[in-house]
């Protein structure tokens, strides 16, 4: 019933010995070597051995610090002190030993040959004489450690004083260093290792507690069984957030040995254009690309099952549990006591794996520090690369690219490069750039000082001292190797950009949000969007600025369609369809409308087909407001009725078709997997029929005529005003809407999920009538797309 210590070796940490130099303090270290050159400048009289000896005795002073912090807690379990009695009723030995503890004393009975070995059961007891001599042992690596730690100080303090010119700055710019590159990653793994004892300490004492109560067989066994099952779930869940969280930051302990494409062979004396050879290259990159892709989807296919699967024990083994003592069950009962032994010995183990997990996350994955002793040195470089350059960069021309440049475009639109305010050449001052940037934060807090109704001294003094804390962040240096990093990436940047106007190249994220770049002609790229538009049936050329024979300029023409729509929310107000705040919060006003834009964004299928999707910005434009309006009245009865087909992401999915398949047991092997892509998901009909299916769907699932304070038929009327009023620009062109609205207003998808409602309800009465799975989700690269399940 006890947790098991599987503690990952790489929380240990005796990563370096005693008067061994750190790696990342060699001198075959560039960041180290930067660092020390950037401290010194011009003073000949400090070499960058010395920079070296000392950074050296600050690692050591602070590992041993580190280890004496371990230590103590170690102390404290084997005395019993690590956590409060807490006046518990059931008294317990609270003396454990951790796994390490026992690992010392086996070395120390080594070393003095004696013979008596160490228990290692559960119920573990110890002589008295045991217990004094393990506590000898921890006082005696203390008191050694304080030895090591004055040693290193004045081996410290020596070193300085005899350096002529060495100032508390440099010295700053030393600890600086030591800390962000070594002692950080020691203080992850301390508390991490600090965590484990803890939660270990703990489980002993509600396992000895457990034990105190007297149970029976079945009570003990039921408790190992779920504690058991809860270890799995909670090691198989974090296994696969860990297998997630490997792909975004693309890095995997998965291994790709197994992914073998053959390279692409030429003869070189044959004439084959540098295109064709180009896009051989491209291609056989992508295959291997989808290969691993491919190896990963099993991968977390497997990871996701084997967590659904000991979450289904689990739950069976609670049932069943419940079941039992509800039902008075001879023998299997549960008292109260017991029962919160068991849950207080769940969440340990539940909050456990959570920390490992938190830890596993920041060491590996976000600070790559198990990469840092190969960086920058001549070993080679350890890595764990799901892809290389093309994991978020799709490239449709025979440019070339400098390595550097593909690195960075390979980290996708989502990468924010660090620190670029701090070498911004503009004439702005900090105060002017501290105001700008606190705009948005300001405009959050005078939304909740409003929502919460905070008083006006109280009001002044938060925002007073935030703006104090954001001005105290902003006007900290930033650490050298961050304020290169920054000028690098700034020029990187800058010849990304010219290189991309020098060839004519379009740069664009894809339509799929997936952290992608496309690379692609520029010429190419607007020959698809004016082909888009030209076949289009969605969209029709209001005015045309190039024509001379328009009878009204742009501005006339924008003016006379808001004073129309002001007209008609006129109109429902005088015939008391709307109420007077509303009206006001529903008109448009001409001066602060701005007219929608048109801009596409390529969408890459597997087959390497390129299609171009269209996206209008449509926040501040005349319909805006209304579309929030109805989106807001119409989106939560819609969701409430469309539930019970929705899935709303992969989990839910699984989840419910795990109940299709093992709760109702109806999966088959003649089930047949069927989806319905819907390539036209804003833009489905014409108004009207939009318009009239929103009405049928309101009068067949409300009680009245109305939905909230208006009624149908004035919500048909809004529907028009909206429907019929979105315009936008592209090259010179107004263009109006026949079909649908804008894809960016979240009321487009409310009413495409209204529409399809009324469309599913025939798949739906053949589903009913065979107790078939059917679904539909909203899927971010085929928006609309509908998987179900027919047999």
């Amino acid at each position: 019933m006890t947790d098991d210590d599987d503690i990952d070796d790489d929380i240990d940490n005796n990563d370096t010995k005693q008067d061994q130099i750190p790696i990342y303090l060699l001198m075959n270290n560039k960041s180290f070597v930067h660092m020390a050159q950037n401290t010194i400048k011009t003073i000949h009289s400090i070499s960058t051995n010395d920079i070296q000896q000392l950074a050296v005795s600050m690692h050591h002073i602070a590992a041993f610090h580190i280890q004496k912090q371990i230590t103590e807690i170690y102390l404290k379990s084997v005395t019993g002190t690590l956590q409060e009695s807490e006046n518990d009723l059931i008294e317990v030995d609270r003396r454990v030993w951790p796994m390490q503890v026992k690992s010392f004393l086996l070395t120390h009975r080594k070393l003095t040959m004696t013979p008596s070995p160490i228990v290692t059961t559960i119920m573990e007891t110890h002589t008295e004489d045991e217990q004094l001599i393990c506590e000898q042992i921890l006082h005696q690596r203390l008191q050694d450690m304080n030895q090591n730690i004055e040693h290193y100080q004045r081996q410290l303090n020596e070193k300085k004083n005899s350096l002529i010119g060495f100032t508390s700055t440099m010295e700053e710019s030393i600890q600086t260093y030591v800390q962000e590159y070594g002692v950080k990653p020691l203080e992850m793994k301390r508390d991490l290792k600090i965590a484990i004892v803890t939660y270990n300490y703990e489980s002993q004492i509600l396992e000895r507690k457990y034990l105190q109560e007297t149970p029976n067989q079945y009570q003990i066994e039921v408790a190992k069984r779920l504690i058991d099952t809860r270890r799995e779930v909670e090691k198989s869940k974090r296994a696969l957030l860990e297998l997630k969280q490997g792909i975004f930051y693309n890095k995997s302990s998965i291994s790709f040995d197994s992914v073998q494409v053959s390279m692409p062979t030429w003869n070189n004396n044959t004439t084959m254009k540098e295109k064709v050879q180009e896009q051989l290259l491209h291609k056989h990159k992508k295959l291997i690309q989808y290969k691993k892709l491919d190896l990963l989807a099993i991968h977390i296919l497997q990871a996701e099952t084997t967590y659904y699967q000991f979450q289904n024990i689990f739950d069976y083994e609670l049932s069943k549990m419940w079941k039992n003592h509800r039902n008075l069950v001879k023998d299997h009962g549960m008292t109260t006591s017991l029962i919160n032994l068991i849950e207080q010995h769940l969440n340990n183990i539940t909050n456990r794996w959570r920390d490992v997990f938190n830890y596993r996350i920041d060491y590996f994955l976000r600070n790559s520090y198990d990469e840092l002793q190969h960086k920058n040195t001549n070993e080679k470089e350890q890595t764990m690369k799901i892809v290389e350059f093309s994991s978020s960069l799709i490239i449709d021309t025979t440019y070339r690219f400098t390595n550097e440049q593909l690195q960075l475009l390979s980290r996708g639109p989502a990468y924010v490069p660090p620190c670029q305010m701090y070498i911004s050449s503009s004439n702005e001052s900090i105060d002017d750039i501290v105001k700008k940037q606190y705009a948005p934060l300001k405009h959050q807090l005078m939304n909740l000082f409003s929502k919460y109704k905070i008083h006006l001294p109280l009001k002044i003094e938060i925002e007073e001292k935030t703006y104090n804390r954001f001005k105290d962040l902003f006007l900290k240096s930033i650490p050298s190797n961050l304020y290169q990093r920054a000028l690098y990436e700034k020029k990187l940047i800058q010849s990304i950009r010219y290189s991309l106007n020098k060839n004519n190249l379009i740069l664009r994220r894809t339509a799929d949000n997936m952290n992608t770049f496309y690379v692609g002609n520029i010429r190419d790229f607007e020959a698809k969007a004016d082909k888009y538009l030209t076949k289009s049936e969605e969209y029709k050329v209001l005015i045309n600025m190039d024509e001379e024979s328009n009878e009204q300029p742009l501005h006339t023409a924008l003016k006379n369609m808001m004073e129309s729509m002001n007209s008609l929310l006129e109109q429902l107000k005088t015939h008391k369809a709307i109420k007077e705040d509303l009206y006001k919060r529903l008109v448009v006003d001409p001066t602060k409308v701005k007219l929608p834009n048109l801009y596409f964004l390529p969408n890459v299928s597997k087959e390497n087909d390129i299609t171009l999707v269209p996206i209008i910005t449509s926040k501040q434009s005349a319909t805006w407001k209304i579309g929030k309006y109805l989106n807001q009245l119409l989106r939560p009865f819609a969701d409430e009725k469309l539930h019970s087909t929705t899935f709303y992401d992969e989990a839910d999915f699984i989840r419910k078709f795990n109940h299709y398949a093992n709760i109702e047991h109806r999966l088959r092997p003649s089930t047949l997997f069927c989806t319905i892509k819907i390539s036209n998901y804003y833009t489905m009909d014409i108004h009207k029929n939009m318009i009239d299916v929103v009405g049928y769907f309101l009068t067949d699932h409300l009680a009245g005529n109305k939905l909230g304070p208006i009624t149908i038929l004035t919500i048909r009327n809004l529907l028009h005003l909206f429907l019929h009023n979105n315009v936008f620009y592209y090259k010179n062109k107004i263009y109006t809407f026949t079909k649908g609205s804008p894809n960016t207003m979240a009321l487009t998808e409310t009413l495409a999920n209204i529409y399809l409602f009324i469309w599913q309800k025939k798949i739906l009465k053949e589903i009913d009538q065979n107790i078939e799975f059917f679904g539909r989700i909203f899927s971010k690269g085929h928006p609309g797309q509908l998987p179900f399940l027919q047999i």
